[in-house]
């Protein structure tokens, strides 16, 4: 699965920075979750997206289909 947060911020005309002005985490961690570079989020994290982006977390993630 991966995050689509960076196709949500385009299609409401917002920035990445933008976004992380409003989340308010480190910028390491912020770029991680926005780059698909992390293997986990926390709960508290995945609301506030949620929450700013207003969008639920199925909106948020999309299943995708590797190479074997």
């Amino acid at each position: 699965m991966t995050l689509r947060i960076l196709d949500i911020l385009k299609e409401k005309g917002k920035t990445k920075y933008w976004l992380y002005i409003q989340l308010g985490l480190s910028y390491q961690n912020f770029n991680r979750i926005v780059n698909n570079q992390t293997a986990s989020i926390k709960f508290e994290n995945l609301k506030a997206i949620c929450d700013i982006l207003e969008c639920t977390p199925n909106d948020l993630f999309v299943e995708y289909y590797g190479k074997s």
